[in-house]
């Protein structure tokens, strides 16, 4: 009978052939939407890359066969881990334009104080916040988009290979520039609200200098309360379209990031 006989350089290659991908997988699956958060166990996120990534390897260019107890393999790790956990968070940069949008109009409308915490993050945001934010997040599960950026991580093993430079400068200058995308973006979501709430805090103004003697903080602050969560349900059917641009936004940077066409 023949004996199957493997060398070290083809069993490292087999080995890596799933250690490689299974770290940038992990690395997403650590960072992005919905996956990511708090309430999900991390035994439930190892068993998810663990299946994605049985069935994602066989489909991927194979992979340097390096040793795994090398410097050159603790270099790929860093870089592998540093994709994933990069395109998660692009797309919670994407999420927090809904949480800030909330947190302005609570301030502004008087709710800053009815705060809850969030069970995804961990930390206090307002009610306001939380109401996007599931909004949000149904959303995306509706359109897909946690299966978009699985897809667009699967392509990202053609434009960033394993053992390849990894994640540029360009990379990273524009994650970082999406925090003027996040604040202008959560401006235009808050706008009918500040508008609205402007023009009612103007006019208690004009009722103050009129008639001095009445206490305008008593009515102010509940009119300001009604009438920011009446503006909040007229513009509420335009949250869909601001949303899909905002979708689609958060995924062309993330193609530009990984390289993607």
């Amino acid at each position: 009978m023949n004996e199957l006989v493997l060398s070290e350089q083809q069993l490292m290659q087999f080995i890596g052939q799933y250690i490689w991908p299974m770290l940038r997988i992990g690395g997403l699956f650590l960072a992005m939407p919905v996956i990511g958060a708090q309430t999900i166990t991390a035994r439930v996120r190892v068993v998810l890359t663990f299946f994605t990534t049985i069935l994602v390897a066989p489909m991927l260019p194979p992979p340097p066969a390096i040793d795994l107890v090398s410097m050159a393999a603790m270099v790929i790790v860093a870089k592998e881990l540093l994709i994933g956990i990069a395109m998660g968070f692009m797309l919670q940069v994407f999420l927090q334009i809904f949480i800030l949008s909330g947190e302005l109009m609570a301030m502004k409308m008087g709710l800053g104080f009815a705060a809850m915490n969030d069970p995804s993050t961990g930390v206090s945001t307002s009610v306001l916040s939380q109401f996007y934010l599931l909004l949000a997040t149904l959303l995306f599960l509706i359109v897909d988009g946690h299966l978009i950026l699985i897809g667009m991580l699967i392509d990202s093993f053609n434009t960033l290979p394993i053992g390849g430079n990894g994640l540029g400068p360009g990379a990273f200058a524009s994650i970082a520039g999406m925090g003027s995308w996040l604040f202008s973006s959560a401006l235009v979501i808050t706008l009918p609200v500040f508008t609205a709430i402007m023009v009612i805090n103007m006019a208690f103004g004009a009722m103050n200098r009129s008639a001095p003697q009445m206490n305008v903080f008593t009515v102010g602050f509940p009119m300001t309360l009604i009438f920011g969560l009446l503006v909040m349900w007229l513009v509420l059917p335009a949250f869909l379209p601001a949303f899909e641009l905002f979708t689609q936004e958060a995924f062309l940077i993330v193609r530009q990031v990984i390289g993607l066409p």
